[in-house]
């Protein structure tokens, strides 16, 4: 327990922080595996607009330092490489 009132605000705000970036990284995974879900359906349409979703999670998570950008670009081509192979 923090005996200085600053260590005690920044702990509280590292607190709040942390659940907002687990909440945002979560969220990223959870897209990831619409998208999973609808190639393996094997439904066009759905995984089109699920794919749109999905880069737009990602490119946010790496704006704001939740990914490496180089780990977003990765994510990203291994997700249009899977979108072009249904075709």
């Amino acid at each position: 327990m923090p005996n200085i009132k600053s260590a005690a605000k920044r702990d509280a705000l590292a607190k709040a922080q942390n659940a907002k970036n687990r909440a945002a990284k979560t969220q990223l995974k959870t897209n990831l595996k619409k998208f999973e879900a609808a190639i393996s359906e094997g439904d066009r349409e759905t995984a089109v607009s699920a794919y749109k979703v999905a880069v737009k999670t990602i490119d946010h998570a790496s704006a704001k330092n939740l990914i490496h950008k180089n780990c977003a670009a990765h994510k990203k081509s291994k997700l249009t490489l899977k979108l072009n192979e249904m075709q």
